[in-house]
């Protein structure tokens, strides 16, 4: 099993009045680290083999963070179903590595002609089950 690392660094545009990142830049990492690890398995954003849409979302948070502080955002494949597939996140201070957030979503793979959704390839599946990690 794989695990797919993304870095970010914290924007003072990202933070709100309190000095902390603002919950909704969480969801904004947790994207950028979607899309770093569909380009990782071999799936471009800007190309004509899009087929994914996000079905759900969410974002707990345990701890805080603030401006110019890097993340590490790790990624895994938490479950593979025949049409959708789920990635866990865990967000990590850099340099302390205590856990700021953990993160989770759905992914549909989708037809965007028919605007249905359509089983996984077995491309995709090999790929996922390459970052798969039960989580129990």
């Amino acid at each position: 099993m794989m695990e797919h690392q993304t870095t970010v660094n914290v924007r003072f545009c990202e933070t709100d009045a309190l000095g902390h990142v603002n919950n909704t830049s969480y969801f904004i990492y947790l994207e950028e680290a979607r899309v770093q690890f569909f380009e990782e398995i071999g799936y471009e954003m800007n190309t004509n083999e899009w087929q994914f849409i996000l079905a759900s979302t969410k974002c707990d948070f345990i701890g805080q963070a603030f401006f110019n502080q890097k993340l590490i955002i790790t990624t895994e494949v938490s479950k593979i179903g025949t049409k959708s597939f789920h990635l866990s996140h865990s967000i990590h201070n850099k340099d302390t590595v205590e856990l700021v957030a953990r993160g989770e979503a759905i992914i549909v793979y989708f037809n965007f002609e028919l605007q249905k959704s359509m089983p996984l390839s077995s491309d995709l599946k090999s790929a996922l089950e390459e970052h798969y990690r039960a989580l129990t």
